[in-house]
């Protein structure tokens, strides 16, 4: 078996079309062009687009993607990476009016999760904007960030749909 070099570009069945960024003695790290960075065993059948000359490379694009995300967390409000969850990935969502004679709506799943993450990174910034503001006094940003913290909690609905339990919508604890 001939192991595939960085920037091998392939396709996967489950995943599509995609380059590989990295390779380990038991995989390869390919990020796809509609589902991210997945991992697949050197072993996995794959259709090769073209094949890269499999260069040993001390710093593979992963790890300098993950410099680079890194370095966006900390110097601005760039948001983490957020995965849906395995069992959604390329499901869709369809929405059915009462009316038969409407007609029903279908949206890509991934992009809907996309647009909630998306809420989700512009409540994070208002968070900070309005903790930070200098012309709002103490009680007002108390009361903007319990609005915020509600937004959150109407939002919980969704989190079926994340990968990762601690990258959920968090509401209003109870005490």
């Amino acid at each position: 078996m001939k192991i595939l070099g960085i920037g091998s570009r392939i396709s996967y069945n489950e995943y599509g079309k995609g380059v590989i960024t990295n390779v380990d003695s038991q995989q390869y790290w390919v990020t796809f062009i509609d589902n991210g960075l997945e991992t697949i065993a050197l072993n996995e059948e794959i259709e090769v687009i073209e094949a890269a000359e499999n260069e040993v490379d001390t710093v593979s694009f992963f790890d300098v993607e993950q410099s680079f995300m890194r370095l966006l967390k900390k110097y601005s409000d760039v948001s983490e990476v957020v995965h849906i969850g395995d069992k959604w990935k390329g499901g869709k969502l369809i929405l059915e009016p009462a009316d038969t004679n409407l007609k029903s709506k279908e949206i890509k799943i991934n992009d809907f999760f996309h647009k909630i993450t998306m809420v989700r990174d512009r409540l994070r910034v208002m968070e900070q904007k309005i903790n930070s503001s200098k012309n709002l006094d103490e009680q007002e940003k108390i009361d903007l960030q319990q609005y915020i913290t509600r937004c959150y909690g109407s939002l919980t609905t969704f989190n079926v749909l994340f990968k990762v339990k601690e990258q959920q919508f968090v509401g209003q604890k109870s005490k």
